[in-house]
């Protein structure tokens, strides 16, 4: 960093104090600031648009590996970050620097001047103008909330849209009901452009299929159009008149399978070969999904005692089914006492989350984190959840002190910290010896 530069860090301070506003979905502020930056939305290269509940991350990572794998440069946008803002914004490929993304804070800045604007659009305008300003031949882009108001769904035009499986989170933006929440998310969908869709409830599929048919948007469904199954260690991708033979997806879990197949259909739509999509979902990788932990302090810790520790983001109900089920399968494979080391938002349905795990889990130990746009449930209210959900707690000060506390109650117990991506990233500075980057949005 140059003498005197501002540090990304006190830069996003600032631009939340400038721009203090609450979520008001709307499109207007961020197309007026993309106006005024000569609509760098205008000139990126072919969009692959990405909106759902769950799952929205690791298939842009299947999506953007897929992309390398067949020679491309491959911008990303995804949201929230783990330890640093600049994981946001991947340009051809490398996690944006220091210095580029300050000089597009500040043009962002420049060109708002003093007009009403939310975190969340004036930093995607920021990822708009070096996507436009970098040589690229691909843009992964998945939205922040929702999909109609979304800042991301002023692209006009994507090459293809995929919805993931919608499940209930962010209600009090987007609906109280699986159908309301499924038609802003299906608020992507384009005139003529071709829909993936992940599997559905049959609520959601329904406003999915209005919002296509709508549209006039060819639609691909999971299990009408194409499957993916499991088969001799890899998977078959089986759509009409067609079969290819695909590695074990690069990420773990059974859950992973949907999500490797959705990428696959969404890779055909866009004129991928099978080499490349075989390539992609073997080499995928994207931190805090189902992710073994093999070095820092924690680790180390477990290690020491020879325990498994994995570290898991997913924090609404419908990822908590799908960590449940991994483990099961972990758990057939090798008997291990699981324990739970669980912090959760304030905003989310802990007792619905934790359910899941009432068979499987010898304990929760619940702790809390720092930061956090909503703010964290107590380590004290997370173990009473876990208490009305059928399974034993206990409240710790920390992550260390939690997997201490978890090698003296059991012998060689598998450990999974989950519930928050902001724990997440909490877990991974830890790793790292780094610090969370705090941001509003």
């Amino acid at each position: 960093m140059s003498q005197g530069a501002e540090t990304i860090e006190a830069g996003l301070a600032r631009l939340a104090r400038l721009h203090p506003k609450s979520i008001d979905l709307s499109l207007e502020r961020i197309n007026r600031l993309l106006a005024a930056l000569d609509d760098p939305h205008l000139r990126l290269p072919p969009v692959i648009h990405i909106a759902g509940t769950n799952g929205k991350g690791s298939t842009a990572a299947f999506l953007k590996a897929i992309g390398e794998a067949a020679g491309e440069r491959v911008h990303v946008y995804t949201s929230p970050h783990l330890v640093r803002f600049n994981e946001r914004i991947v340009l051809a490929g490398q996690v944006v620097d220091d210095d580029r993304l300050r000089d597009a804070f500040a043009r962002c800045e420049a060109a708002n001047g003093a007009a009403e604007i939310t975190f969340f659009e004036i930093t995607t305008a920021a990822a708009f103008l070096l996507f436009a300003e970098t040589p690229a031949d691909r843009v992964i882009l998945e939205t922040g909330l929702g999909g109609r108001v979304d800042a991301t769904n002023v692209i006009a035009a994507p090459q293809c849209t995929v919805i993931t499986p919608v499940g209930l989170d962010h209600q009090g933006f987007l609906g109280e009901t699986i159908s309301e929440i499924a038609g802003e998310k299906a608020g992507i969908i384009k005139p003529g452009v071709p829909v993936i869709c992940a599997p559905q409830t049959p609520e959601a599929m329904r406003a999915i299929e209005l919002a296509a048919a709508k549209a006039r948007a060819p639609l691909t469904v999971w299990e009408r159009d194409f499957t993916v199954r499991p088969e001799h260690g890899g998977l078959v991708y089986e759509a009409e008149n067609l079969l290819w033979d695909l590695p074990a997806p690069g990420l773990l879990g059974p859950h992973q399978i949907v999500n490797a197949g959705v990428a696959a259909a969404a890779a055909r739509a866009c004129g991928y070969e099978q080499d490349a999509v075989r390539a992609g979902i073997a080499n995928a990788r994207w931190p805090a999904r189902l992710q073994r932990l093999t070095s820092g302090p924690l680790a180390d810790i477990a290690q020491a005692g020879q325990a498994e520790l994995w570290l898991d983001g997913g924090h609404n109900p419908a990822a908590a089914e799908a960590l449940a089920s991994a483990l099961g399968e972990m758990e057939a494979a090798r008997e291990r006492p699981l324990v739970l080391i669980c912090a959760m938002s304030r905003n989310k349905d802990a007792k619905a989350f934790l359910r899941w795990f009432s068979t499987l889990a010898a304990r929760v130990i619940a702790v809390t984190f720092s930061g956090g746009r909503e703010g964290a449930l107590t380590a004290q209210e997370l173990a009473e959840a876990a208490r009305a959900a059928g399974l034993p707690a206990q409240t710790c000060a920390g992550l260390i002190e939690a997997v201490h506390d978890a090698l003296e109650d059991y012998v060689s117990p598998r450990i999974v910290i989950c519930g928050s991506l902001y724990l997440a990233g909490e877990v991974l500075a830890l790793e790292g010896g780094d610090r969370v980057q705090a941001t509003p949005g």
